[in-house]
């Protein structure tokens, strides 16, 4: 498997710092909305010895939701552990309620989900990784200033561990 590592710059921190303030979020609470990148940028921020793993990802994109079984099971490897996995849905506004909180539902999902509406992709995609195509799904890991970006997605549950323990190392 080929993978693309890229460091990624500082406003990645203030969507980190954010994440990290939220508490989890379960299959049957309501799922946080932002409309635009500036709210959620604050979880790139975060400096600390946690490791943060951001996927962003749709219920419409096959390889999004063929590979969050991963994510769900990094979830559970990864509990009482300071690792936190935020899933950034990218589904369009009008099928949140329809579409979005009952998958969340019916697969009942454990990590963490936001949503970002935001529609200026131009704009907030380069600010999550310099060559990021905004193709999904995506991934990014960060632990202690040390930022990993993967655009793709994962083969297996060893790949995605593999990929979240290289900021760790």
């Amino acid at each position: 498997m080929s993978h693309r590592f890229l460091f990624v710059s500082v406003p990645v921190l203030t969507l980190l710092s954010w994440i990290a303030s939220m508490g989890t979020i379960s299959a049957q609470s309501e799922v946080n909305v932002y409309s635009k990148f500036e709210e959620l940028a604050p979880l790139f921020q975060q400096e600390n010895d946690t490791t943060y793993v951001v996927n962003f990802w749709a219920t419409w994109c096959k390889p999004c939701v063929k590979e969050l079984p991963f994510f769900e099971e990094a979830w559970h490897a990864y509990s009482g552990h300071p690792v936190k996995i935020i899933l950034v849905s990218l589904d369009f506004p009008k099928q949140i309620d329809s579409r979005l909180v009952p998958f969340i539902d019916k697969h009942n999902l454990q990590a963490q989900v936001v949503v970002l509406t935001d529609p200026d992709a131009n704009a907030w995609i380069p600010q999550i990784a310099d060559d990021w195509s905004g193709a999904i799904p995506a991934t990014l890991v960060r632990r202690n200033g040390v930022t990993r970006f993967l655009e793709g997605e994962f083969e297996s549950l060893e790949d995605l561990h593999s990929f979240i323990d290289s900021c760790n190392n």
